[in-house]
């Protein structure tokens, strides 16, 4: 099979992925094999490719947006038949004892494992993943629109509840790439306002275009005070501006698996009156199953910019650039 391989991480100006033949990975107990039709890709590749992300497995195939077709299921694997349509997600493993597992935060487990960092991922004809954590896709949501909601959307989900915005409330958000432009959708439906800070006229205008109640940028303060905002640019200088732009009450979400070095505050000016600062780790699989289910109601409808398998590295360079608008998803088969 064709796989897209990082051997040694480094800058994706290099174009560090090489296109390769591999063979075919079987299905392990419990595991289905799934023939890739799409993947999507995702700053947080970047962050495993360029290594803000230590490395955790090398030679390695990124991507954890995938899309494609049961196609072989392993020993005692009963959940999906062949010829379903599934998704493979950044959460591909949580061992289901610990304490965090027990109370429900399976997101925080210390012995997870995450797809495309940890193994090998969807840049490839074939992946494998335990079969109770891959997603059964809704009808209705094409194969190209589910991409990115695999993990775009699902942390821009939490985000947002972490955000603790209600229905109708003010939201803010800090960047606005693949995560953000499905979060807006969420948000809209929701009947809230949103008020977006983004560098880039690619980005205000698809902002825009979404239905945003104004647009500045990137480190422009909106024109009322927020209920809540979510901080989606890697870049911790925004975090005073953001929590600065919060009520009294407020809530900043960190949506980032990786921020640059956050600078000092001032307790009073950026803390103070009870506003809270909190941060997302991954995802639940009841938040992939939740966003899965809103994106077919609403309907959500992302953005995309296709690229064949073997442009991975350019697909990538246009993202680390800010050169796309919405979502970039490689076309595999």
């Amino acid at each position: 099979m064709r796989a897209m391989r990082l051997h040694a991480q480094a800058p994706i100006g290099t174009h560090p992925l090489r296109l390769e033949e591999l063979p075919v990975p079987e299905p392990g107990p419990s595991e289905i094999r799934v023939r890739v039709r799409v993947c999507g890709i995702c700053r947080t590749d970047l962050h495993v490719i360029e290594g803000d992300l230590a490395p955790r497995r090398l030679p390695l195939t990124p991507g954890h947006q995938v899309v494609g077709v049961v196609d072989a299921v392993g020993e005692g694997a009963r959940r999906f038949a062949v010829g379903a349509r599934v998704g493979i997600a950044w959460l591909r493993w949580s061992c289901g004892v610990c304490e965090d597992c027990r109370r429900g935060d399976e997101n925080l487990c210390r012995n997870s494992r995450y797809t495309g960092w940890m193994a090998d991922g969807g840049y490839a004809d074939y992946a494998v993943v335990d079969e109770n954590f891959a997603y059964a896709l809704p009808e209705g949501v094409s194969d190209l629109d589910a991409a990115p909601l695999l993990c775009a959307g699902i942390i821009g989900y939490r985000a947002l509840r972490r955000s603790e915005v209600a229905p109708g409330g003010r939201l803010g958000i800090f960047g606005f790439g693949s995560s953000a432009h499905v979060t807006v959708q969420v948000a809209r439906h929701r009947g809230c306002e949103v008020f977006v800070s983004t560098r880039g006229e690619k980005h205000q205008q698809l902002a825009r275009e979404l239905g945003a109640a104004w647009v500045g940028g990137a480190d422009a303060l909106p024109p009322v005070e927020l209920d809540g905002a979510i901080l989606f640019a890697p870049a911790g200088e925004l975090v005073p501006p953001a929590l600065r732009a919060l009520r009294r009450g407020g809530t900043l979400a960190l949506a980032g698996i990786y921020v640059s070095t956050i600078p000092p505050m001032s307790y009073e000016e950026h803390l103070f009156h009870e506003k809270r600062l909190t941060s997302v780790e991954a995802n639940t699989r009841a938040d992939g199953e939740e966003l899965l289910a809103a994106a077919a109601a609403i309907p959500i409808r992302p953005r995309v910019e296709t690229f064949p398998l073997a442009e991975a590295n350019v697909a990538l360079e246009r993202l680390a650039r800010d050169g796309l608008s919405g979502t970039g998803v490689l076309v595999v088969s």
